[in-house]
């Protein structure tokens, strides 16, 4: 199993959330429980900000941070249950939180007036409420009611409500800059994804169907220690890959299919995000090299570009230029490249973005533009982005009939540095002789 070379520090995350909430209080609940049926759960995955500050995995637990007292932070979690251990494995405990997580005080979840008391004794010192609305209704009730009796405890003193700021602001912008523990562990997932990958290359036959080549991935993730799947696997045969999200995996590959695989491993709460294409029978017909080529110079082009003073706008216009010179040379659009972009003539073919940010969760936190919203956000060093341009044409596109069927992207993770870039995901091939050389290693 692979193993991370550098430790989380989760107090000092917690110390530089503190700094900036002076005068404030902030509630982390942890991810809720989903019922799959009867009294069977989905996999429990920890809701990241959560997780990012604590390193706590247990559901029904709570952070509460509190600026304004000598007791900064404080977890509400599972009392320990001998019976309910045996069923489900160990509980931390409240002793266990502050031994073993660094709660300064910790309290049972299960009696809801140990957060009350707390919340509401935090909440009249306070200033501003640090709290995540609209993801949680059943949280969303019960901390506008304590609130209301907060404002109660307060008399006639004319004080409205506390304010309440998304506390997403602050953390997005914190888990956008990555450290170098953070680094390596996207990198490890990066590592184990790409190996997945180059797998599925050398497996995949005509005759297989979709979610073969799924479990193969999925086999893959846990062999070498990913703990989950950092997003649901695409594994789009043939015509299914012009369809975007395509999650139905389940389709017979035929003799003359490309398979497009958008698949990323979870290591240690880190997810990589990594697209390859390649040829089912090992060779790519001379449609589908000029769709790939076409693909492949935007996107390592747009590589090349990636760099501390560009930004993810720019690396978007860089691609459409790229892919819009190459419909033309296709004969698919006609016109002058200026004008076939104005009018966004591309967008039949080139729908979706070229990136996004990359972290604990796939589409990760942290503003696309300036504080003030009104221009791109420059790239620093320690953000990690995907790069991912693609081609598709659905059945009934437009063009020639030939290219019809053909859906590419081509995808790849980056770490932004002080000199350039760096690519995490060189595991994976992309070159096409490279890849029709593992398509026809077994």
């Amino acid at each position: 199993m692979k193993k991370s070379l550098h430790t989380i520090d989760f107090e000092q995350r917690r110390k530089q959330l503190l700094t900036k909430i002076k005068k404030g209080v902030a509630v982390f609940p942890a991810a809720p429980e989903h019922i799959r049926n009867n009294d069977v759960h989905h996999e429990y995955r920890q809701d990241s900000n959560f997780y990012y500050l604590s390193g706590f995995e247990e559901a029904n637990s709570i952070l509460l941070f509190d600026s304004n007292s000598k007791t900064h932070f404080q977890m509400f979690v599972q009392p320990k249950d001998a019976t309910k251990e045996l069923w489900e494995g160990k509980i931390i405990g409240p002793e266990g939180a502050k031994k073993d997580f660094g709660a300064e005080a910790a309290f049972p979840s299960n009696d809801p007036k140990f957060f009350d008391e707390a919340f509401i004794k935090a909440l009249l010192e306070a200033e501003v409420l640090y709290y995540r609305v609209g993801h949680n209704e059943d949280w969303d009730r019960r901390i506008f009611t304590l609130m209301k009796k907060a404002i109660r405890q307060l008399g006639r003193t004319g004080r409205a409500f506390w304010p309440i700021h998304d506390p997403n602001e602050i953390l997005g912008e914190m888990r956008l800059i990555k450290t170098r523990a953070e680094a390596e562990q996207l990198e490890q997932a990066a590592n184990i994804t790409a190996e997945a990958h180059v797998s599925a290359m050398k497996i995949a036959k005509p005759g297989m169907f979709e979610y073969e080549i799924e479990a193969a991935l999925y086999h893959a993730f846990r062999g070498q220690g990913a703990g989950r799947l950092g997003y649901g696997s695409i594994v789009a045969g043939g015509s299914n890959a012009c369809v975007l999200h395509y999650v139905a995996n389940n389709k017979k590959l035929e003799d003359k299919d490309l398979l497009l695989i958008d698949a990323g491993a979870e290591f240690e709460y880190y997810t990589a995000d990594i697209t390859r294409c390649f040829p089912v029978n090992g060779r790519f017909t001379p449609e589908q090299k000029e769709i790939y080529s076409a693909v492949l110079k935007a996107q390592k082009s747009c590589v090349k570009m990636a760099r501390p003073g560009k930004s993810m706008k720019d690396l978007h216009n860089h691609a459409i230029e790229i892919l819009v010179e190459e419909l033309k040379r296709l004969k698919i659009l006609k016109g002058t490249t200026t004008n076939l972009i104005k009018h966004k003539a591309y967008i039949p073919y080139y729908p979706h973005g070229t990136g996004h940010w990359l972290g604990m969760d796939v589409h990760d936190t942290g503003r696309y533009f300036s504080e003030s919203y009104d221009t791109p956000r420059k790239l620093e060093p320690g953000m990690v982005i995907t790069i991912e341009p693609g081609l598709y044409f659905a059945a009934n596109a437009k063009g020639p009939h030939k290219y019809q069927g053909i859906g590419i992207r081509i995808e790849d993770d980056v770490l932004i540095t002080a000199s350039g870039n760096k690519v995490l995901t060189t595991g994976a091939p992309k070159e096409i002789e490279e890849i029709e050389s593992l398509c026809n290693s077994n």
